[in-house]
């Protein structure tokens, strides 16, 4: 290897020629249509990238534990810590699962302290916790601030040292408005409020974070990744511009500040997102001349994706948080919160939260991703990603600066509509199944039920509001992008009615058993049982057969060609005895025909199954 004669062997080939070898091979076909991916984000995605990519990515040129911080603030390791939010009725419940986490591997807790009244209850719920030992946090609370002298009264009781004491609390104050309607207070006296903590937090819990940045209900929402980055800066730079006005420094304010992301499926571009995040967030706080670097290192809790869990085989959700939980972990958080896979239909229980927990430990403990720094670095593809990410949220983050702020942008509405238009493009994508969510909408478990796991579903807490609702500011409505399907096959397990539909398959062994699997992943994400068949002889022999099994729909499966072989048979034997009559496909030039003959429906991959599907749902009266 001395004299590198291996590698002379193998010239560099350059990108034009790649070029070349590439069109040759797409005979004719369009470069940007077949291999170009144009993501929800706004921005194309090249089919590969090379070192020349690189050349103009500035940031490249730092070091991890440099200003911008792209590559994170860590020089020799990717230690994170291990969070879990604990949900509970009482504080009782609540200390035990917190104390079980804590001996379990987590290092940070979460605690929802809207029931904590007194300093007596604040001890009940940190009974047997060591502050200096582990993170604590609060989620929500129905005065913050007396929630944290509460806190720190306890702290200073049992004797702990309140600088070895870390932590957060979730005091929002333009999540709040987004979710609930209203600034809790009025937004003035928010900001007073958001003052008294820092100043509080500063003398007697110097190392607490306690403004936070909830981008996770921006992406709950149905946002992008674009527009979860870029309003959330928007929202931290709106906060230190009233809070610097009103006295404060900026590293007193930015040093205690925690950023909440949703981390979903969109593998790479969650690892990039997180990254490029630290690189705008620097860019934003020079702007104000910090007097220290803490300004610069922003602090972030990744959290699993609510958006994208579903309650049909809610096992592939566990698939999904260990994508995401990985994602983080490559970007560099330094919190992550994996919620528990079976979040989404009921309340979290040991198990939920012992997969949660371990997910993070077997990332952590056997894949050893805490002993790498920035293992993503110098791909060419994910720093690509990092910096289209970067110049498109900056975009965003610039349109909000142009209302005025984030506060004016909310109350305008700017905000609430942008994410609404990219919330109903992936509406659209999902009825389409452009986008595909595994068990739900594409390759159903035909035997699963949902109504059981239904009927145990509680509100997640973290969205309860400890404030009256108001109607100042429009909300932002947070769901998960699998319900439209599930209130379909909901509706038809509680009606009592399950459709049958039954294949009629024909000819061609190949294009009937494709035929047949769509037609079954079709019908089925709406709970309707499926009769297939190995084949039919003719269409009279079809016929019988569906006429026999006392079907509700019939459904013909074959070729294009050999569609005109049977069509009209089988219209002719089951016109006016099934409810509906469908045909697999869509042969454009006969379409009028086989409507002629008496074909109901066509489906295909262009349909909108979820339109369709619900039109089933008017045939047979199952209402949702």
């Amino acid at each position: 290897m001395e004299d590198n004669k291996l590698f002379s062997e193998f010239p560099p080939i350059s990108t034009e020629k790649w070029e070349e070898v590439i069109n040759r091979d797409l005979k004719g076909a369009d470069y940007e249509k077949k291999l170009v991916w144009k993501t929800i984000e706004g921005f194309k995605v090249k089919p590969y990238y090379r070192a020349e990519d690189l050349e103009n990515l500035e940031y490249l040129d730092c070091n991890p534990a440099q200003v911008p911080y792209t590559r994170g603030k860590n020089a020799d390791n990717n230690v994170w810590d291990i969070r879990q939010d604990i949900e509970a009725a009482t504080l009782e419940e609540a200390n035990t699962l917190a104390l079980e986490a804590l001996n379990r591997g987590a290092n940070s807790i979460g605690f929802a302290a809207c029931n904590v009244n007194s300093v007596a209850e604040m001890k009940t719920l940190l009974k047997d916790i060591n502050p200096e030992a582990c993170k604590v946090n609060f989620n929500c609370s129905k005065n913050m601030l007396e929630t944290l002298k509460m806190f720190a009264q306890v702290v200073k009781e049992n004797g702990y040292n309140a600088e070895n004491v870390e932590g957060s609390c979730n005091y929002d104050i333009y999540g709040h408005a987004l979710l609930f309607g209203s600034f809790c207070n009025g937004e003035e006296n928010s900001y007073k409020e958001a003052k008294e903590i820092i100043e509080f937090a500063k003398a007697n819990l110097p190392k607490f974070r306690v403004m936070a940045i909830n981008g996770r209900h921006i992406h709950n929402s149905g946002s992008n990744i674009v527009q979860e980055l870029g309003f959330s800066l928007a929202a931290a730079n709106d906060l230190i511009a009233h809070l610097t006005e009103m006295g404060l420094k900026v590293e007193e304010i930015a040093s205690r500040m925690i950023f909440n992301f949703g981390t979903g499926s969109t593998y790479f571009m969650e690892i990039a997102k997180i990254r490029a995040a630290r690189l705008l967030w620097s860019k934003i706080v020079e702007q104000y001349q910090p007097a220290c670097d803490c300004a610069y290192k922003m602090f972030i809790n990744a959290t699993s994706s609510i958006w994208n869990k579903t309650v049909y085989d809610p096992y592939v959700n566990m698939l999904r948080t260990t994508t995401e939980t990985m994602s983080a972990a490559i970007a560099g958080a330094d919190c992550i919160t994996t919620n528990p896979f079976d979040i989404a239909f009921k309340e979290a229980d040991t198990f939920g939260y012992r997969i949660a927990r371990n997910q993070q430990l077997l990332l952590k403990e056997e894949s050893y991703m805490e002993k790498i720094v920035d293992p993503s670095a110098g791909s060419y593809y994910i720093e690509n990603l990092t910096d289209s990410i970067a110049q498109y949220a900056w975009q965003q983050f610039l349109a909000v600066e142009e209302k005025g702020g984030f506060a004016k942008a909310i109350r305008e509405g700017f905000v609430q509509d942008e994410v609404e238009k990219i919330a109903q493009q992936r509406d659209m994508e999902i009825a389409t199944r452009k986008t595909t969510i595994l068990g739900t909408n594409q390759y159903p478990n035909l035997g699963d039920k949902g109504m059981e796991r239904v009927a145990k579903k509680s509100a997640y807490c973290s969205a309860k509001s400890c404030c009256e609702k108001g109607t100042e500011i429009r909300p932002l409505r947070r769901y998960r992008g699998a319900e439209a399907f599930e209130n379909l096959r909901l509706a038809t397990e509680n009606s009592g009615i399950r459709p049958k539909v039954f294949l009629l398959t024909y000819g061609n062994l190949a294009m009937r058993k494709a035929r047949s699997g769509f037609a079954t992943n079709f019908f089925g994400v709406a709970g309707y049982e499926i009769i297939d068949n190995t084949g039919f002889a003719s269409a009279e022999e079809g016929v019988k057969a569906a006429l026999e099994a006392k079907a509700d729909i019939v459904v013909m499966c074959s070729s294009d060609d050999e569609y005109a072989e049977i069509a009209e048979g089988v219209c002719t034997g089951l016109k006016g005895k099934v409810k509906s009559i469908v045909l697999a496909g869509y042969p454009k030039e006969m379409v009028e025909t086989y409507k002629g003959y008496g074909v109901d429906e066509f489906i295909h991959v262009k349909v909108n199954v979820l339109d369709c599907l619900t039109n089933f749902q008017k045939l047979f009266g199952i209402e949702k």
